[in-house]
């Protein structure tokens, strides 16, 4: 239970650090990678993100709905050989409408205050992939942990 708690730390502190992450989702022919501004829910359940309704992400996400994300902490030098984390979130995804927008776009734009514009915008979407699990590779173990959401 003491590692569990330190792996979902490890996460929790990743997910807060990072601004960035990249989305990967499958069309019935083409994996689709895509960069992207993300915020995760205090619970770590779900992980947030805002498209553009005309962008194959999108639409790779509306028809597919099971996604991958993946965020890390690497710094592009060689000290990353040693110490980056990778983390990957594999879940379902949709698109928040209703209710519930209101409250997980303030998630979205408590770390992304900038993006205020970009998410109002009605041509995109805020978008919510529910965690089915998290997988952790440390470069310096080459291990890799799968851990349900908590």
């Amino acid at each position: 239970m003491q590692e569990d708690q330190g792996l979902r730390q490890l996460v929790a502190n990743l997910l807060e650090s990072q601004l960035l992450a990249v989305l990967a989702t499958q069309s019935q022919t083409q994996p689709h990678a895509s960069l992207l501004a993300f915020a995760s829910t205090d619970d770590l359940t779900r992980l947030l993100f805002v498209t553009n309704r005309n962008t194959t992400k999108y639409t790779n996400a509306v028809t597919g709905r099971h996604v991958a994300m993946l965020v890390d902490n690497r710094g592009n030098q060689s000290y990353d050989f040693s110490h980056a984390v990778a983390v990957t979130a594999s879940g379902t995804v949709s698109e928040v409408t209703g209710e519930r927008r209101a409250s997980l776009a303030a998630i979205y734009l408590a770390k992304h205050p900038s993006l205020e514009g970009f998410l109002e915008d009605p041509s995109q979407s805020l978008m919510e992939i529910v965690v089915d699990y998290y997988r952790i590779a440390r470069f310096t173990s080459q291990e890799v942990l799968y851990i349900r959401t908590w």
